[in-house]
């Protein structure tokens, strides 16, 4: 389901950095609002079922949750893409601000980039660990028993 996910913030890093790129105010305009379409029909479910389906799966194979390190690691990062999602990411906003014929301030526009640049980068780290699993343990320490 990441990679799913990955394809959907693909889409919206053209659509944002086309935006960012044009001088057509009515074409920016309209490429900010295409993306609240696209994170509530894509990005949101596609979310929830990555890490919905990654606790289950961990929890029911032999990798286990927190037994590996690229478990642990990948749900961090799915929980990590959501969080940004949700806390730094305002297509709504960016398409009020170009409404009324104006520009948005091409630092605001450039962040809004940087923030779905983060999520791919987190997202094809996640894949990565997928397909390449590294084997190495979470160590937990043993209590020894008095006796």
């Amino acid at each position: 389901m990441s990679v799913a996910l990955l394809g959907e913030v693909w889409g919206l890093v053209v659509l944002n950095t086309a935006a960012a790129l044009t001088k057509d105010l009515e074409l920016a305009h309209a490429a900010y609002r295409l993306m609240p379409p696209l994170v509530f029909a894509g990005g949101i479910p596609l979310s929830l079922i990555a890490l919905i389906t990654g606790i289950t799966l961990g929890l029911t194979s032999h990798w286990g949750l927190f037994r590996y390190y690229w478990v642990a690691v990948k749900l961090a990062l799915v929980v990590a893409v959501i969080g940004v999602g949700m806390l730094l990411f305002d297509p709504e906003g960016m398409a009020a601000v170009t409404s009324g014929g104006r520009a948005a301030e091409p630092a605001r526009q450039w962040g809004q980039v940087a923030v779905l640049s983060t999520q791919i980068v987190m997202l094809m780290t996640a894949t990565t660990l997928s397909v390449f699993k590294p084997r190495r343990r979470i160590r937990v320490p043993s209590a020894r028993m008095a006796g």
